[in-house]
């Protein structure tokens, strides 16, 4: 693995990096690249533990973008994407590698371009037309656009299959789209969406459905905040009125966006599982804070603590050794296991940090708001986002264990003629 200068090409280059490089190799080489090209004042805040200040250069609107071009062109960004597109052509696990490595110096993109990097890249890769992949790809890795998913709908959450947003094709090639979407993480800042509608409905519902890659400015488009408990309203509810959507903006076959949907779901199930890494995490704020003020002294707590501890260790050594064992196949239901595990685990580790600072779960100063009940409050995301918990104890049932299908009577009914409830 050799480190060269800034320029068109990957500034780090494939010497038969993905057979053979080991992750100490890689290690080496990912540190060397961000030491000679991460600004010193980041680094030196960095090495502080000062993350209010790497926080700080990270939103400037000036220096953000210009680490993040850097980045992309590097290559790091996206380290299992092909090469042709910028990526290193590594494997997940390799890729694993590069990513924790960047987190340590916490130039790794942002959580917010979870969709765009993660769930939109992969799907456009796999589905894309070239022309698709040359206009789409280059703005993702480097962070210029940025994307919301807009599959979920006041009818169809869990049941996904039933959505009824209409794309109807036009005289001129064009679809118009009709409909209501709910749970958009960030619409209303999007640039982009991944769109599902429904083509056919006289087809049977997984059938007539077509994936677009919506122009989130385009006419009709109209994202609404959604205010949660939390205070925070990053979640949107996004009303689509006589839309206007390109055929060329079209992802996959007419009627078949079913099939690109799971390309996109599995993304995300295996992304809500945590990094493929092991080392801090969530039980080990925990632990510091309950030390911090005196909790840790407490053998009640003390023992969840542990036990919260050993479960989150075992589901990262979970992920690294799924992601070692797949190399460069795709996501598959296996990845439901350890989405489930993580909601479970992130329900127990809320319910959890309350208990360790119980005056702040119930009263704090707006001003400086209370870390406890944020995550308190905040603990069902994740058994909710990318199919809930209930979905995903159905995808382990039948997909990973065999089991036999709940019977439904109106399975090869066109979508028309189905009952709605």
């Amino acid at each position: 693995m050799t480190v060269t200068q800034p320029g068109t090409e990957p500034v780090i280059e494939q010497v038969t990096l993905a057979a053979r490089a080991s992750d100490a190799e890689i290690i080496a080489a990912v540190e060397a690249w961000l030491r000679a090209h991460l600004p010193e004042d980041w680094q030196a805040a960095v090495a502080r533990g000062d993350l209010a200040a790497v926080e700080a250069i990270r939103e400037d609107p000036e220096r953000g973008p210009a680490w993040f071009d850097l980045l992309g062109d590097s290559g790091l960004a996206t380290p299992t994407w092909p090469a042709e597109h910028g990526g290193l052509g590594l494997p997940a696990d390799r890729g694993a590698v590069v990513t924790e490595t960047l987190a340590r110096f916490r130039a790794e993109r942002h959580n917010r371009d979870f969709v765009g990097l993660v769930l939109a890249g992969h799907t456009i890769l796999e589905w894309g037309t070239p022309e698709q992949k040359a206009e789409r790809l280059p703005a993702l890795r480097r962070g210029r656009e940025f994307w919301c998913q807009l599959f979920s709908e006041p009818g169809a959450g869990s049941d996904l299959a039933g959505l009824s947003t209409r794309a109807v094709r036009q005289a001129d090639g064009t679809w118009l789209v009709n409909g209501q979407k709910v749970w958009n993480s960030y619409a209303h800042l999007a640039d982009f969406g991944l769109l599902m509608a429904r083509t056919d409905p006289a087809a049977p519902k997984h059938r007539g459905i077509t994936y677009f890659l919506l122009d989130m400015h385009t006419p009709g488009v109209e994202p609404r905040p959604l205010k949660q408990m939390t205070g925070n309203a990053e979640f949107n509810e996004t009303f689509l009125t006589d839309v206007v959507v390109p055929d060329s903006a079209r992802i996959g076959p007419v009627n078949q966006g079913w099939s690109v949907a799971i390309t996109t779901l599995m993304q995300e199930r295996n992304g809500l599982s945590g990094r493929p890494a092991v080392g801090p995490g969530e039980a080990d704020t925990l632990v510091a804070r309950a030390v911090g003020n005196g909790a840790w002294e407490n053998p009640v707590l003390r023992d969840r603590l542990l036990e919260a501890y050993v479960e989150e260790k075992v589901l990262q050594m979970t992920t690294v050794r799924s992601f070692v064992a797949s190399g460069d196949a795709a996501p598959t239901a296996e990845g439901s296991i350890r989405k489930l595990a993580h909601s479970v685990l992130a329900e127990k580790l809320g319910v959890l940090g309350t208990d360790l600072e119980p005056d702040g779960a119930v009263a704090w100063d707006p001003a400086e708001g209370s870390e406890a009940a944020d995550r308190f409050l905040a603990m069902k995301t994740y058994s909710i986002a990318g199919g809930t918990s209930e979905i995903q104890r159905n995808i382990i049932a039948e997909r990973v264990l065999g089991l036999p299908k709940d019977p439904d009577p109106e399975r090869h009914l066109p979508f028309n003629e189905r009952g709605r409830g």
